[in-house]
């Protein structure tokens, strides 16, 4: 069954530049690794200044497929850097399965 992965984070009004920053220059590096696991079917980074809040959603095939995403060693690295930054995120990272597609 398809999965949803919503991983959420919240940064101080001062930090959009920053971590906005921080998010496209991650982009690269990031993209190559998630392609190269099995099951991904989508993948996006979104940041709102009006909430100063980010998300990373991914689509997979599976529940196991988006778990592979909690041992990737990049986005470990890059979730303790946003940290450093000032960035909060929310945990758990929750997984969603899918009961529509539209």
């Amino acid at each position: 069954m398809k999965t949803v992965r919503i991983s959420r984070g919240s940064f101080n009004l001062g930090d959009y530049e920053r971590i906005e920053k921080l998010l496209n220059d991650s982009q690269q590096t990031l993209a190559t690794k998630i392609r190269q696991l099995d099951g991904c079917l989508h993948s996006w980074a979104g940041i709102d200044r009006g909430s100063n809040t980010m998300v990373n959603v991914g689509v997979w095939r599976s529940l196991n497929d988006a778990g592979q995403m909690d041992t990737l060693a990049e986005t470990r690295m890059l979730a303790a850097e946003f940290t450093r930054q000032g960035a909060r995120f929310e945990r758990p990272i929750n997984n969603y399965e899918v009961l529509r597609e539209i």
